[in-house]
């Protein structure tokens, strides 16, 4: 049954189409539908992860300095109304501290109180996840109220056992926030964790699933 709807999902995912950047958070589109952000640090594999999951391999574009994509991205799912958000990347140096700050302050507000919002899909490196600035973005996600779906990204780069037990102590990580959470494996390399991440997305943008057989009939 979720095979079906990942699949349903995913064919969804790949209508992806880019709507608009925007400087600023007061230059978003409207506050109505379904939204879905994407963060990461600088380096997590945030671009691969959406060009993934979109088919898509221009899509998100990765800066070649981690950090310059200082704008905020969106891409309408099928329709102006389920969007992806791809936040800028974070935990770089370049950047003066004065705009750190401002743009810190700016992103705070936009989890607490974007009323679109309806998910954060966190991606951190499995080989070292949930540093500082992660678990601050996590903090805002539990003071909005948002849930949280956590990517461990560049799977591929660990054998499996040593997969499992990232997995395993990020969740024990996770669960000491004691935040509203689900995590997953993901390599962008090996196409690995699409369907999870689909169903996911989804669930959250509400996108519409192929009628099952059993129909129902009206009362």
């Amino acid at each position: 049954m979720s095979n079906h709807h990942a699949n349903d999902y995913l064919k969804k995912i790949h209508q992806t189409e880019f709507l608009l950047s925007a400087p600023t958070f007061k230059l978003c589109p409207d506050d109505v539908g379904f939204e879905v952000a994407f963060a990461g640090r600088s380096n997590a594999g945030k671009s691969s992860a959406i060009n993934t999951i979109t088919q898509q391999k221009q899509l998100a574009r990765s800066s070649k300095t981690p950090g310059r994509t200082q704008m905020i991205n969106f891409f309408g799912v099928g329709s102006e109304n389920s969007r992806i958000v791809d936040l800028p990347g974070y935990g770089y140096a370049a950047v003066p501290e004065a705009m750190k700050i401002k743009w810190q302050k700016e992103l705070e507000e936009y989890l607490v109180s974007r009323k679109s919002l309806v998910g954060l899909v966190l991606m951190t490196d499995i080989r070292h996840p949930l540093k500082y600035f992660d678990e601050q973005m996590l903090h805002w996600a539990k003071d909005g109220g948002l849930p949280v779906h956590v990517l461990l990204t560049k799977a591929d780069k660990l054998k499996h056992g040593a997969q499992k037990s990232a997995l395993l102590a990020t969740k024990q990580q996770l669960q000491s926030l004691e935040l509203p959470f689900s995590i997953q494996l993901f390599s962008a390399l090996k196409k690995q964790g699409l369907q999870e991440l689909a169903l996911v997305l989804g669930e959250w943008l509400q996108l519409p699933v192929a009628e099952s057989s059993d129909n129902h009939t009206g009362a």
